[in-house]
């Protein structure tokens, strides 16, 4: 018997992985997050199934559904939104197995801030403007953000920023952000990535909220931030260019790149 995390991607049923969706099909017992993960992805269970949406249960209730998955021999799929190192709460999850001497692992997924990137068709790191990305979330009852990870102090590196769990609270994040950051850097918020209603609205910080409707982003958004999301055209990187070299390609005689020499 084993419980196998599995990352269900950003919601649309074919951005799980082959992995992740071999371990839906073998499984005895499937449970999801309802609230977060879209039914389409349970067309990757069997027809030996049993499907529980775990949205309105506690840990304590969750971890007996593994006890009686153990006292039966069944392998459990425990899906999880996006990737379940992202705000996934497998941690606790995980020490409880652990005590039941129960097996696991855990499968990747595609997060829902890669898929939002896709969705805008943007780059989140792109040269001579960012080479960080870093992954935060709005504060909430749930999980209070350490101080020392505060939105002003992330923001002051002026890395690319994706934000999680933001749509309940955009007036204070943008109004954080805004404490550190120009207001004409750029901004984008996109809710449900690669479902059938994903929307996405595309602005600058200072004029994000502009016209909009606060309660339609409330739920499964992500706002991403940062000058690498300008459509402008900047610097290419060199890894394709026809001068440089590296182990699997040699630069061209004609583009090759002048050796640097010393006076």
């Amino acid at each position: 018997m084993k419980v196998t995390f599995i990352g269900a991607g950003p919601g649309a049923a074919d951005l799980i992985t082959v992995r992740g969706a071999r371990a839906l099909a073998e499984a005895n017992l499937v449970l999801y997050a309802g609230s977060l993960v879209s039914k389409d992805m349970l067309v990757h269970c069997g027809p030996q199934a049993v499907i529980m949406d775990t949205a309105g249960m506690n840990l304590e209730e969750q971890v007996a559904e593994y006890v009686r998955a153990k006292a039966a021999g069944w392998n459990v799929a425990r899906l999880h939104s996006g990737d379940p190192a992202i705000y996934g709460a497998i941690s606790e999850q995980m020490r409880a197995l652990e005590e039941l001497d129960i097996s696991y692992e855990v499968i990747p997924g595609v997060s829902s801030f890669t898929a939002s990137a896709a969705v805008l068709r943007a780059s989140l790191t792109r040269p001579e403007v960012s080479q960080t990305i870093i992954i935060t979330r709005a504060d909430g009852r749930a999980s209070a953000v350490p101080e020392k990870e505060s939105l002003a102090s992330l923001a002051a590196h002026e890395s690319s920023l994706a934000i999680f769990l933001s749509g309940a609270s955009l007036s204070k994040v943008v109004e954080e952000l805004l404490s550190k950051l120009p207001g004409t850097t750029p901004a984008a918020l996109v809710c449900k990535a690669s479902w059938p209603q994903e929307k996405h609205h595309t602005a600058t910080l200072d004029t994000l909220l502009d016209g909009l409707s606060q309660d339609d982003w409330r739920l499964s958004t992500m706002l991403l931030v940062g000058e690498a999301l300008a459509s402008t055209p900047g610097a290419h990187s060199r890894l394709y260019s026809p001068g440089y070299s590296h182990r699997f390609r040699k630069a061209s005689r004609e583009a090759r790149e002048p050796l640097s020499r010393t006076p």
